[in-house]
């Protein structure tokens, strides 16, 4: 079981005196929130509901005040990287919505992008069941790693038992983006083949191809609920789909990205969505 941190935000008209913060109620009056020690840099008025102080109470933070911090993708599920996060660290990721973790060398709160403008914003803030670590969920603006990679897990153990003498940075990467992945190597080594291309990479050059089995697949996807086929050949069908569906987006070098789009959807109505896009259809006519 996991507990989200994003309910415990809200928004107030706020300020900061030293190392406390305060909020003014309806009546004009001032009341004091919380400690935020050596937080300085409270963005668009966002203060910590006090609830936050309790739940962090709960965390088993180590001798050292601090707690294994984890930062995923909201839409990919990638581990982004791997830090460490005090009470400040987590109080300010809260407030500022940046990813931000406590140097344990420098014993100072950093941010990550604070110098490479690749900052991790955050959708919200999950606890494991034990209360011994924390995952910042969010999306990045940029490579996550020093190196210039998309996460700083590019390094398959199994890879390189299997192949010492061979360095592969290959990403730890979820089934969906493991295949975009794939694909998009094929596409790269359209310009190298020589024999008979494989079956992704005929679709990737056959455009009427790719096409007739999009719609074929889809339609046996459908064939699956209409004939009351079992769940297993339903699940069939979809991979069917989705991969014939995945190498349309490599050929127009749209990314998976498309889980973005659905994202930004969940709070909006579908029926108001498609309505939506009518109008915009209507205007661009």
């Amino acid at each position: 079981m996991t507990i989200s941190y994003a309910h415990m935000l809200r928004f107030s008209t706020s300020f900061f005196n030293g190392k406390l913060s305060f909020t003014s109620d309806n009546k004009g009056r001032r009341t004091q929130l919380l400690p935020f020690a050596s937080l300085k840099r409270p963005d668009n008025n966002i203060i910590i509901d006090p609830k936050v102080d309790s739940l962090q109470d709960g965390v088993k933070w180590d001798d050292k005040g601090l707690a294994v911090a984890i930062a995923r993708n909201v839409d990919t599920g990638a581990i982004l990287m791997q830090g460490f996060a005090n009470r400040e660290a987590v109080f300010s990721t809260l407030s500022s919505r940046k990813a931000t973790f406590f140097s344990r060398s420098l014993s100072t709160l950093w941010t990550k992008g604070e110098t490479s403008n690749n900052y991790i914003n955050i959708h919200d803030v999950f606890l494991d069941c034990d209360r011994e670590s924390i995952i910042y969920l969010g999306k990045p603006d940029g490579p996550t790693c020093h190196t210039g990679a998309e996460t700083c897990y590019y390094t398959s153990v199994f890879d390189s038992l299997k192949q010492q003498e061979i360095e592969r940075n290959r990403l730890a990467l979820s089934s969906l983006y493991s295949l975009e992945s794939t694909i998009s190597q094929r596409k790269v080594e359209l310009a190298e083949e020589n024999g008979k291309p494989s079956w992704t990479k005929r679709l990737l050059i056959n455009d009427k191809l790719l096409c007739s089995k999009i719609r074929e697949e889809a339609n046996e996807l459908c064939q699956t609920l209409e004939n009351n086929e079992d769940r297993l050949r339903t699940a069939s069908e979809m991979a069917d789909v989705l991969y014939h569906a995945m190498v349309l987006l490599t050929v127009k070098d749209v990314k998976v990205d498309v889980l973005q789009v659905l994202r930004q959807r969940f709070s909006q109505s579908g029926i108001e969505e498609k309505k939506s896009r009518v109008s915009k259809k209507s205007e661009q006519d």
